[in-house]
């Protein structure tokens, strides 16, 4: 379920974007499929605007929140489950043994992770997932890509998320109505957790594609590095010396290189 609960922090970002004009702009290395994206973007704000979201509202209206937390509490539950496998696939065992004791705690004494009892306890949550493996073992600048339905992603990404539905516990019960069942009621209880935050990138972007995609990008290489990324060449200001190109005579002062200023992704809300 981790894939559908970081999908859920996706929509957040893909839902809330209002129609915009889009300036010309020089094209980004980090998006080289930005005219297809854009396309799946458009689609999933109609397809958020007149299915999920009014679902989502819906759910909040008649869903008390202490149920509510409880439900997302059960999901982020069952993400543990990923973030273990992919802790020890990145040799970071401290934090694999703190997702085991966070899955054991909230699965007993939580009553199959109702209550957040192990974040009580100090146990920390880190929800690690395949794309953030593939990231720890090189793949770390993969090329932006819009997913429908399931928005911002990278191929990496998208790659990573066939290896979390695989160790979706639900997908071994040999019942299908039961696991598109979970799925959808995972989504709809995500996207309501997040109604309230919409209007904030809707004030924020003149356009909300570029906002969504340098926010999932630099959230996504701050989780890869754990918080502490090394420096992104794409992000850095470029100095060229004039004085390469242009003769100087020897009783001038030198060249003075000039700056290539590069916009550098907006720090993600967290």
């Amino acid at each position: 379920m981790s894939g559908l609960r970081n999908t859920g922090l996706i929509l957040l970002l893909i839902l809330l974007g209002g129609c915009a004009s889009v300036p010309d702009q020089p094209a980004d290395p980090s998006d080289p499929l930005e005219s297809y994206n854009r396309k799946v973007h458009r689609f999933n704000q109609i397809f958020d605007d007149m299915i999920l979201k009014p679902v989502a509202k819906g759910y909040k209206a008649i869903v008390p929140e202490p149920i509510d937390r409880g439900i997302t509490n059960f999901f982020n539950n069952i993400a543990d489950i990923s973030s273990a496998l992919n802790n020890l696939l990145q040799f970071k065992l401290s934090r694999a043994g703190s997702d085991v004791a966070r899955l054991t705690v909230n699965t007993t004494i939580g009553i199959l992770g109702f209550f957040d009892v192990a974040t009580n306890l100090g146990l920390p949550s880190y929800k690690e997932d395949f794309g953030q493996t593939f990231g720890y073992w090189g793949d770390d600048s993969s090329p932006y890509l819009v997913l429908p339905f399931l928005g911002p992603s990278t191929v990496r990404d998208a790659v990573g998320l066939g290896g979390t539905i695989m160790t979706n516990p639900f997908l071994y019960l040999n019942n299908d109505p039961v696991y598109w069942g979970l799925s959808a009621f995972d989504t709809v209880d995500t996207r309501a957790d997040l109604l309230s935050a919409g209007k904030l990138l809707e004030e924020a972007a003149l356009d909300p594609y570029i906002f969504i995609r340098n926010a999932y990008l630099q959230r996504r290489r701050n989780k890869i590095f754990d918080g502490s990324p090394p420096p992104n060449p794409e992000e850095e200001d470029i100095w060229t010396d004039e004085s390469d190109t242009d003769a100087v005579d020897d009783d001038s002062e030198a060249a003075t290189p000039q700056p290539i200023i590069r916009q550098s992704a907006p720090a993600p809300s967290q």
